[in-house]
């Protein structure tokens, strides 16, 4: 027997992801569909699934699904890049094992499903194909129904118009036939070249995305919409698409067009009654409008919300309901969820959460199919439908390998409108979607658990990176709002014994922010409670009927207008109708604020989010006390450094004395530079300036330590040497907590004729520069030993005298240590700048130097800096 000879062939390639898996069923069953095999595309579908599945999830390579179509069936090959990997086939006189493994389940099935199939190894990659033969067809038959008596055939007109449209790639008419321009009132020129869109009225579903250029993308598309007439008038239609190519391989859409009364003449033959096994008439009855795909519709959404949006619109129709609803079940069993709802006010839609356990309030219903003939009779047998005027109602359990998932409910405003049939017809619909609804289910969560843990892991990296309070209040604001809640408000606590304190209130309208804080400060703060998780804010002093505080909040506004501008007040109040939670921003177990959680009119938070905005409450927390910590020390260390520096510099008579002082860092160490001018005796001044080796407190210590005996040596009478040298006694005293110290001191006596004499004593420290009159800089002191190493230590002193126009500059080694790279300004690049200062004040002078210190480096720098100036006027 000779291979088939293939007549048509369709290959595709999918990445080793788990959406690759839906992709190529899609892929299979489009093809299928436009080989018009309908009979094997569910087989077909079902070993693409197992195979693909193990290809880009076990194997973890790209897959290659190859269609191959031939007179008598159809071939589909999987091939994947790992052909050293075995397959768990079947040994003679073995058995396959559990069914239920995963490994080895998708050869159960084509044994099963396939007419034959097998395993194809080559160098480069493993082939898995299957076959499936197409059932034998009476000659030029496609499909055939029995025969009916003349008064069960469709009714049709008594000519039968069916209207042919081609629409271009575009999506614009290319063609239209006369039984079209008949049936609604378009010659050709008037619609060709036109958008299909402005003539169809397309039905849209909530929370489905598929439309008319999605319908028309397909290979082939069944189902009714509208088509705008000549009159104006809108004409129901039943539509059969099929997606075509020319010789030059352009593509196009072939719609054929029958109005809704006679879709009979284009509507698809139901699949086969033996498909489903059971008695015939059960399966004529169960194909027309129970199987999932006929329930959902074709192509069902992929998304969760759009499925189950798409759900509760089906599920009332079928019934002719008023009103139906979904509710998801969480992972415990314990709580549903509203996910879906038609017909019902938007208070009970989205996230509204009931206990499922038997009891007053409970949905005691929820495992088993229920008949309500009246729930006026039975108060809070149904709690969702409190107050919606709905009378019967029928729920059906959603459960996946006898697990409870969710519960699907459908009520009519009539009393006894429901009985155990429509129960049963319900069920029997739910038991096809619950599996859909699992697996929409938990593909969503996990996505949303990814989605969580990117944004924390994003919030985590924010608040790390400040340590400052009032940016670490409007991080967490920013990162809540809108992604977590429309609004939100921050409460803090600076101490057990204080009150809540509102510190910060954003809203995703910004021109809401004004009117929600001047409204939550009418609003007596929630209790700080040192429980975790998100609780409700119920209205203060109404506890007894539990009032939400967003009824409290509504009401106030709308009793004083004045807390919002004028055509806002409405607007505000819809910003505080929804659910309002609060959530403790716990930090070394105490409470140190609250952060509020709000939603618009009748809307309501998700269990995930919520989870989700508690991890972020305990980061925000922790965050926000380092900063508090952080501040807290800042101002310590601030405080500190000012004592350490001269509150005021004294007038020195016919001497100008400037002092700038830049602190390096933060500002939350000590220590460091140092400067004093104090007097000493009439006539007679002193003045210093000093670097102590490090920071922090220990440098502190010894800062202080010679700022303070400085000034006592000194007006104890005692020379410059003798001070140095008493001061480096009393460090070397400190011992292990000592410091070396570079310091240069000196005195000061002004001249009554102009002019000052100096003596200075110069100890480790960058020597001070001498600025003449002509120009010329030069060192005004000798280098001696610095303080804090040398016991025996002997110092000299210099004296000179400043001339009107002279100036003394002096700086630590903050200045002249100032780095490019390689480069440093050093004692030359300090001479350099000074030369050029001459005719200045002393202000201008410490001014021009420490702008050009600045400019040296486009780093901030690294090291404190002081310059002290002193110029005698001329």
């Amino acid at each position: 027997m000779g291979r088939p000879v293939i007549t048509a062939r369709a290959a595709a390639t999918f990445e080793p992801v788990g959406r690759s898996v839906a992709a190529a069923r899609a892929f299979v069953r489009d093809t299928l569909h436009g080989w018009g095999l309908q009979e094997v595309v569910d087989d077909a579908v079902v070993l693409t699934s197992e195979l693909v599945t193990n290809a880009v999830v076990h194997a973890g390579t790209t897959a290659e699904v190859i269609c191959l179509r031939d007179r008598e069936g159809v071939r589909v090959e999987v091939a994947d890049r790992h052909p050293e990997r075995e397959l768990p086939l079947q040994e003679p006189g073995l058995h396959m094992g559990n069914p239920d493994r995963e490994g080895g389940r998708g050869l159960l099935l084509c044994g099963a499903l396939a007419s034959h199939w097998g395993v194809d190894y080559t160098t480069a990659d493993k082939r898995v194909w299957f076959r499936l033969d197409l059932p034998e067809r009476p000659v030029g038959t496609r499909s055939a129904g029995p025969a009916l008596p003349d008064d069960r055939l469709p009714v049709a007109d008594s000519r039968v118009r069916v209207a042919v449209v081609q629409i271009d790639r575009l999506g614009t008419v290319s063609a239209w036939n006369d039984d079209a321009s008949a049936l609604f009132g378009y010659p050709p020129e008037k619609v060709v070249g036109k958008p299909l869109s402005d003539l169809a009225a397309w039905p849209h579903t909530p929370g489905t995305g598929t439309g008319i250029a999605e319908a028309l993308a397909l290979s082939r598309w069944e189902g009714t919409y509208g088509i705008r007439g000549a009159d104006g008038r809108t004409q129901p239609v039943y539509a059969s698409h099929l997606r075509v190519r020319d010789a030059q391989g352009e593509p196009s859409t072939v719609c054929l067009l029958v109005p809704e009364s006679e879709r009979a003449v284009l509507q698809s033959a139901p699949r086969s009654a033996a498909s489903d096994g059971g008695t015939g008439q059960e399966n004529r009855d169960r194909s027309t409008t129970d199987p999932f795909e006929a329930f959902i519709g074709s192509p069902a959404p992929e998304d969760l919300d759009g499925l189950l949006q798409r759900t509760v619109e089906r599920a009332r129709d079928m019934l002719d309901a008023d009103a139906a609803y979904l509710l998801l079940a969480t992972d415990d069993e314990t709580e549903l969820e509203v996910r879906a709802s038609t017909g019902l006010p938007a208070a009970r839609q989205r996230f509204a959460r009931v206990p499922v356990e038997a009891g007053s309030g409970r949905y005691g219903s929820a495992r088993m199919p229920s008949v309500h003939e009246d729930v006026a009779a039975v108060p809070g047998a149904v709690p969702l439908l409190s107050g919606t005027g709905m009378r019967s109602v029928v729920t059906v359990p959603l459960k996946v390998e006898g697990r409870l998932t969710g519960s699907l409910g459908v009520a009519a405003e009539t009393p006894g409108r429901y009985s155990n049939e429509e129960a049963l017809r319900l069920q029997f619909a739910a038991d096809r979607i619950a599996l859909a609804v699992e697996s929409a289910r938990l593909t969503e969560l996990e996505r949303l658990r990814r989605g969580s843990l990117s944004f924390l892991v994003e919030a985590s990296d924010l608040l790390a990176g400040t340590l400052d309070r009032d940016q670490t209040l409007a991080l967490m604001a920013q990162m809540t709002v809108p992604t977590l809640a429309t609004w939100c408000a921050v409460y803090t606590i600076a101490d057990p014994t204080s009150e809540p304190e509102l510190s910060y209130v954003l809203h995703e309208d910004e021109d809401q922010i004004d009117g929600l804080k001047a409204l939550l400060g009418k609003v007596a703060p929630p209790d700080p409670v040192l429980a975790p998780g998100a609780r409700a804010w119920t209205a203060p002093g109404d506890a007894a009927h539990s009032a939400a505080l967003r009824t409290s909040l509504r009401n106030l506004l709308l009793d004083d207008p004045s807390l919002s501008s004028p055509g806002t007040t409405l607007a505000t109040a819809s910003t505080v109708g929804g659910e309002t939670v609060v959530l403790p921003l716990v930090a070394r177990n105490r409470v140190i604020g609250m952060l509020i959680l709000g939603k618009p009119l009748e809307e309501r938070f998700r269990q995930e989010i919520l989870e989700l905005a508690e991890d972020l409450s305990r980061r925000a927390a922790l965050a926000l006390d380092n900063a508090r910590l952080y501040s807290e020390r800042t101002a310590i260390s601030q405080s500190l450094q000012r004592s350490l520096l001269p509150p005021e510099l004294p007038e020195v008579p016919g001497v100008e004395v400037e002092v700038i002082y830049r602190a390096a860092g933060e500002g939350n160490e000590v220590g460091g530079d140092f400067y004093d001018v104090f007097p000493i005796r009439d006539g007679a001044y002193g003045f210093a300036i000093g670097d102590v080796c490090g920071t922090g407190p220990e440098a502190a210590a010894v800062t202080g330590l010679a700022r303070h005996a400085l000034r006592l040596l000194a007006r104890e009478g005692f020379g410059g040497p003798a001070v140095l040298e008493r001061l480096n006694a009393a460090i070397l005293d400190e011992g292990a907590r000592s410091r070396f110290l570079t310091l240069l001191y000196g005195e000061l006596w002004p001249q009554p004729d102009g002019g000052a004499v100096l003596k200075v004593v110069c100890a480790g420290h960058p020597l001070p520069l001498r600025l003449r009159q002509d120009g010329t800089v030069e060192p005004a002191a000798d280098p001696q030993p610095l303080l804090g190493v040398i016991e025996d230590l002997e110092l000299d002193e210099q004296t000179f005298t400043l001339d009107p126009g002279d100036v003394l500059l002096c700086v630590t080694d903050g200045v002249t240590e100032r780095r490019e790279g390689a480069r440093m300004l050093g004692d030359d690049g300090l001479a350099d700048c000074l030369s050029g200062c001459t005719g200045l004040t002393a202000g201008a002078v410490a001014a021009r130097v420490m702008r050009a210190v600045e400019r040296f480096a486009a780093d901030a720098p690294s090291d404190d800096m002081a310059i002290l100036a002193m110029r005698v006027p001329e």
